[in-house]
């Protein structure tokens, strides 16, 4: 079994991936399918989130998804992901989404929130470490993901 730590920086379970672009990852109007790049923030997040808890993960909701500017063929693609937000055994991952030129300059064409649970071997959900906020762009999200998580139940009990 795996001990878990109680805190941890968010820089200790932050991911970046990276794709280019090819034809398979496209929509009839030419530019990436928003399925597939949803299908990556979920895969960025679930790393996130399984570095953070040090357990299996699940996503609960995805959200705030916010699509900027589009990507083509042979667009190379980096999703990085953070948490930004931990409560008992949730955790809120934010996957940014940038097209990187070949001089290396990076627009941003997405962002996401995605809510991820930790669950234990008899897929529980589970406590995660609290998290260790250092700059104040993380405090910033922090008191952001407070208000997001609020908003998130408010529309459960609402069925909104």
């Amino acid at each position: 079994m795996i001990e878990k730590q109680s805190e941890k920086y968010v820089s200790d379970s932050t991911t970046k991936q990276v794709h280019i672009i090819m034809n398979e990852h496209i929509n009839g109007s030419h530019r990436l399918f928003g399925g597939k790049l949803m299908e990556w923030i979920d895969i960025v997040a679930g790393v996130v989130a399984r570095r953070h808890a040090n357990c299996n993960v699940t996503t609960i909701s995805m959200d705030k998804i916010h699509f900027k500017a589009p990507a083509y063929v042979n667009d190379l693609v980096v999703l990085v992901g953070k948490v930004t937000y931990v409560g008992t055994s949730s955790m809120e991952i934010r996957v940014d989404t940038f097209v990187e030129s070949l001089d290396g300059v990076k627009r941003p064409i997405n962002h996401a929130y995605v809510v991820m649970v930790a669950l234990d071997e008899h897929e529980k959900p589970t406590k995660v470490p609290r998290l260790i906020l250092q700059t104040e762009q993380e405090k910033a999200e922090w008191e952001a993901g407070i208000k997001r998580n609020q908003l998130r139940k408010q529309r459960s009990l609402e069925f909104y």
